[in-house]
């Protein structure tokens, strides 16, 4: 824990809201009064803050808070809720093996919080049935950049979007859900010395984003693969590829191309799937080929789609055909929606994944991480993600959930389904800051979370800038971090020598250590130093 502030005194730390992670200063005002402004030194934001950061001081109060363990409506101990959670755990995994357990967890975690919950489920339970609601939004990508770079890695920071002298902005309303990102951009904008950066928004509909563009294609929804592999297939007639590149730093180039010229064919063709006129599309194809620090930013519009993970490698095929990627102002982007998904992804946060940017089905990786946890037993195969996962629970195939910082119960799919499976399951527990929410209604185990500005740790943004997260107030009633709680149920399961932490700062010690660790691959993700 940070020592907390005296009054006048301020703490830098980081806003809760969304993936630019901007920086912030806080100031105490008086006992209870705080002044919230942006952190000119944070190189996400340098100062600025929208709406939401400005408000955050609006946030800090104690009405509807969750203060205190219950079990079944009823206010009991730590140690009672605590021992309740393990001998739930141990019962279950005992009688029924460990696919009968599951967490299902939350980009609003803190990295230290999303490591510990996953070192504990793969390495100590046995199961991968670990997700999180960042399998809604980023799975997708995640998945596009393993396919495309054989590990989950994004070439581009913010600054690539003051320097692109075009920006596309595919289903990605930024003047809404990143309004910073979205300054930074019209900053740079309006102070060019050229005709650029040009923009071209492509979305469903017209959004306040889409009315400042220079190109503003409203296209069907879903067509965007058949946009963009138009695109790739008018590079490849057009001469624009970068050959040099693609023989030095490419495979499987001669299949890209046939399958764009089989499923996307000509400008016309394009033009009927999307719904838009063949001179846009034209216009489209031309701007792309004609400017050479092009960054083409993507969002939701493209990550939450049945085909995700294709239109995913679309884009970055456009950007690999052309080696408008590597380079200053030139680059695919993904843009994150929470303010730590980045951070669960490094840990290994999703059922088909293992820590450090590692894979369940790499042997190797298996073994270095099964020596350093000292782990009890590491599951071999993939777990359920979150729609399987909640499916199962309704089936009675998992019998204990633990659900933490995070509403299921209104924000996935199928919300009526996920209901009648939380209230019918044998045991679910939920960690949450909030006593109203509608999954924490349906917990029979309710324990009461840090909120932001009572926890320490570290975040990761969507350009993987980590900051850190500091408090600045003190924990009220019996709330506590989630890594806390954690441990403390590992630790009465028997599993004391891998949770014997006491700070938030020995775990990310461990989780920065281990990233340095021999995997015997190319991974691009090691902050051991």
């Amino acid at each position: 824990m940070t020592t907390l502030p005296e009054y006048g005194e301020t703490i830098r730390s980081t806003c809760p809201y969304c993936g630019v992670g901007c920086g912030i200063k806080v100031e105490k005002r008086s006992n209870s009064g705080f002044q919230i402004k942006g952190d000119e030194l944070h190189p996400a934001n340098q100062g600025r803050l929208c709406s939401k950061g400005a408000a955050l001081g609006e946030t800090l109060s104690l009405p509807n808070r969750l203060l205190y363990p219950e079990i079944d409506g009823q206010r009991v101990s730590w140690d009672e809720a605590l021992d309740a959670v393990a001998e739930a755990f141990s019962q279950t995994l005992d009688q029924y093996g460990p696919d009968a357990l599951a967490c299902y967890v939350s980009g609003q975690l803190l990295t230290e919080d999303y490591y510990v919950v996953n070192k504990w489920v793969k390495g100590f339970l046995g199961t991968a049935n670990i997700d999180t609601n960042s399998r809604l939004c980023m799975s997708t990508a995640v998945a596009g950049h393993k396919r495309a770079f054989g590990a989950d890695i994004v070439p581009t920071c913010y600054e690539d979007l003051e320097l692109a002298d075009l920006v596309i902005l595919c289903g990605w309303n930024a003047a809404w859900t990143h309004p910073v990102l979205y300054r930074r951009m019209e900053h740079a904008r309006r102070h060019s010395n050229t005709s650029t950066p040009r923009r071209i928004v492509i979305d469903t509909r017209s959004t306040e984003t889409a009315q400042d563009a220079d190109l503003f294609l409203q296209i069907n929804p879903g067509a965007d693969a058949w946009l963009f592999n138009g695109l790739l297939h008018y590079l490849a007639q057009s001469g624009a590829i970068d050959q040099a590149y693609m023989d030095a730093h490419t495979n499987g180039s001669s299949e890209a191309f046939a399958a764009a010229q089989e499923t996307a064919g000509s400008a016309k063709t394009v033009a009927e799937k999307c719904g838009i006129s063949e001179a846009q599309v034209m216009q489209f194809f031309e701007y792309f080929s004609q400017h050479e620090k092009v960054v083409t930013a993507f969002c939701q519009g493209i990550n939450q789609s049945s085909s995700g993970v294709d239109k995913v490698n679309t884009i970055i095929n456009c950007h690999l055909a052309t080696g408008r990627i590597g380079k200053p102002g030139s680059g695919p982007f993904s843009i994150t929606g929470q303010p730590n998904a980045m951070g669960g992804r490094e840990v290994g946060g999703l059922a088909n994944q293992l820590a450090s940017h590692t894979s369940l089905s790499d042997p190797h990786a298996r073994y270095v991480i099964s020596r350093f946890w000292k782990a009890r037993s590491l599951p071999e195969r993939e777990g359920l993600k979150a729609v399987d996962m909640f499916r199962a629970v309704g089936e009675g195939k998992i019998k204990a959930i633990w659900i933490m910082g995070t509403n299921p119960a209104v924000s996935m799919p199928n919300v009526q389904q996920v209901r009648e499976a939380l209230k019918n399951c044998p045991m679910t527990i939920v960690s949450d800051c909030m006593s109203t929410s509608d999954t924490v209604k349906l917990a029979r185990i309710r324990l009461p979370a840090a909120a932001w500005g009572e926890k320490s740790g570290t975040v990761t943004n969507s350009e993987r800038c980590i900051s850190r997260q500091r408090n600045f107030l003190p924990l009220p009633g019996q709330a506590r971090p989630d890594w806390w709680m954690i441990t403390q149920v590992a630790r009465r399961m028997g599993f004391l020598d891998g949770f014997n932490y006491s700070n938030s700062h020995e775990i990310f010690r461990e989780h920065a250590v281990m990233s340095g660790m021999d995997f015997k691959d190319n991974r691009q993700f090691n902050i051991s130093g």
